[in-house]
């Protein structure tokens, strides 16, 4: 009878909040991500170079990390509805501004203020959930929420480059400039509307039947309590912990990699032919699309067997191997297969990695726990973007740059395997793996 009862408990919170979060992840990357696609006619028509973009690029991880604690603690005082519809409303018209951009210096401070408005979402979000799911549900649901940063790039890639084709010269604007504002919108609609869905925590859920509220607080509150000491931790000893440090620095390894490839992939794969705008968007696509499929299957894995360090291991070794392969290959359809394979190893282990934070932190302190972490980990957010374009304007290709954020993978993956085992609480009820997607 608890197993059903846990079983449709899951199911209903999993089906209630993970496609909304999902959707609005996706909103998110699409509008930090799409000056990656804009950058095809942004940088000729404003005369930017490789390095100016690459640090333009990467200067939203300056705002992003400057107030990501901040925002953060006020996402737990005054709760995630209405925290997370904030950051969404302000983020929209920020990006909207970018349609308006005219110079190096206008194209930085709007960066800047973009991660800025953006900081705290994406921690936020996993806070969230971990309000919610019991921790042996937790790497699934952060999947099922966090795999949208790559289905945003699967979509946004074809769908950028076709709004740039269509309104190329639309009342006297360029198409990337109608990309960026007409993609800024849906920030703002669906920020309203997560005041009206979103529920701040479990006690206050009138969707859950009240069996099922109770043994959900009641579920939670046992776990919390074998971590009560670390509950109401002060910001300097979080700051303290070594597992905190190992983390954020695992995390700036990964994003060095992971936004060195995300934020110049629509380049690097028209570097590899003669492909249009247009065709860049759709081929763009393939390698997202792995990615997604692999943060599935590896974050179902990593909760089958409860284990996180090696499965995040394995996979930025993977991506590592396939982006150094694809640094020195001159073929474009083997070049863009290294691509896809590098891209689902290193999404493939993002779900897992936010698990991690999770196992050691709970309540307010997990909250600053997380966003420490990601705010640290921002400084690979700025660095992998703007090697890219350094070393691009250098050398004249992007073969290098591969190498280096195949270095980066590789860091990564070594930090990862070094980490102490933290075995997650195991439940009593480990036989019941209930799927919340069904």
């Amino acid at each position: 009878m608890e197993n059903t009862l846990e079983a449709s408990t899951i199911s209903r919170i999993y089906r209630r909040l993970v496609p909304l979060l999902f959707v609005l992840l996706i909103i998110n990357y699409l509008d930090r991500v799409n000056i990656g696609f804009a950058a095809l006619r942004m940088n000729q028509d404003l005369g930017f170079s490789a390095t100016v973009f690459g640090l333009g690029a990467g200067i939203f991880f300056v705002g992003y990390a400057v107030f990501e604690v901040p925002s953060n603690i006020m996402l737990h005082r005054f709760g995630a509805r209405i925290w997370i519809a904030r950051i969404m409303v302000t983020w929209g018209l920020v990006s909207a501004g970018l349609a308006f951009v005219h110079s190096t210096t206008s194209f930085y401070v709007l960066r800047f203020l973009l991660g800025v408005a953006e900081a705290g979402f994406i921690p936020g979000v996993v806070a969230y959930l971990a309000y919610w799911f019991p921790v042996r549900y937790r790497s699934r649901a952060n999947a099922g929420v966090i795999m949208a940063t790559a289905i945003a790039s699967a979509i946004g890639s074809p769908v950028s480059g076709i709004l740039m084709h269509v309104l190329e010269g639309s009342h006297g604007f360029s198409g990337w400039r109608w990309m960026l504002l007409l993609e800024a919108v849906p920030a703002v609609v669906l920020g309203l509307f997560v005041l009206v869905w979103l529920t701040d925590r479990p006690e206050r859920a009138t969707w859950l039947r009240a069996d099922q509220r109770n043994w959900l607080v009641a579920e939670l509150a046992s776990e919390a309590s074998k971590l009560t000491k670390t509950a109401s931790l002060p910001f300097i000893k979080i700051a303290m912990m070594g597992r905190v440090w190992s983390l954020s620095a695992l995390f700036v390894c990964f994003l060095t990699a992971f936004y060195g490839v995300l934020l110049w992939l629509p380049q690097i794969i028209k570097h590899m032919g003669t492909m249009s705008d247009l065709q860049v968007g759709f081929v763009t696509a393939l390698p997202f699309c792995c990615a997604a499929v692999s943060m599935y299957l590896v974050a179902r894995h990593s909760d089958k067997v409860s284990e996180r360090r090696l499965h995040i291991a394995v996979c930025m070794s993977v991506g590592g191997l396939a982006l150094l392969a694809c640094a020195f290959v001159v073929q474009p359809v083997l070049g863009l297969a290294l691509l896809c394979v590098a891209a689902g190893g290193i999404w493939g282990c993002l779900a897992v990695f936010w698990t991690l934070t999770g196992e050691f932190l709970t309540g307010a302190a997990a909250a600053i726990g997380i966003a420490l972490i990601n705010t640290i980990g921002q400084c690979g957010g700025l660095l992998g973007p703007w090697l890219v374009g350094v070393i691009k304007d250098l050398t004249g290709n992007f073969s290098v740059a591969l190498i280096v954020l195949a270095v980066a993978a590789f860091l990564a993956a070594l930090i990862a395997f070094l980490l102490p085992d933290r075995a997650a609480p195991s439940p009593a009820k480990t036989a019941l793996r209930a799927d919340p997607a069904q």
